[in-house]
């Protein structure tokens, strides 16, 4: 990004995690026409751990483990019994239409009731899993997300 509101205006760059690699006879616009070569230092000039190595570092961290352990512990049960819920109900709508036409409470049948009850389960789920990552996974992540952010920007970023 470049700031040209003053003709003696300081150039401002941007760093950019993508622009690693410079390419002959590339450049940035000087404002004239023309452009000025990349004079950035290339990847070996830089600190010796990259954002990759510092990304791999972060993955391979027991905190991030701990997070990744405590999404699963809830994520995989939960997503499990919905599913068994949702074709539970989907397989008795099919195979016995006898049980789900039986009335419940005045115009409501077994189906309506199974249905809403399938709306009121999702909502439940969204309710619990939002709860759970507030209360066993946010603050751990976050810290996790400043650190590597504090290490990223101590190499070079």
């Amino acid at each position: 990004m470049e700031k040209e509101a003053v003709p003696d205006a300081v150039v401002t760059r941007l760093e950019d995690p993508w622009y690693d690699a410079p390419v002959p006879e590339w450049g940035e616009p000087d404002g004239t026409g023309g452009t000025v070569p990349d004079t950035r230092p290339g990847p070996a000039a830089r600190h010796s751990h990259s954002a990759a190595d510092i990304y791999l570092e972060v993955q391979r961290s027991a905190a991030f483990s701990d997070v990744r352990r405590r999404y699963r512990r809830f994520v995989v049960p939960a997503a499990a019994a919905f599913l068994l819920w949702y074709l539970a109900y989907v397989v008795a709508a099919t195979t016995a239409p006898g049980l789900m036409a039986r009335p419940v409470v005045g115009a409501l049948n077994v189906a309506m009731i199974a249905g809403l009850g399938q709306f009121v389960t999702t909502f439940l789920l969204t309710w619990a899993y939002a709860r759970h990552a507030r209360l066993h996974r946010d603050r751990a992540a976050l810290e996790l997300r400043w650190d590597t952010q504090e290490m990223t920007r101590g190499a070079g970023r």
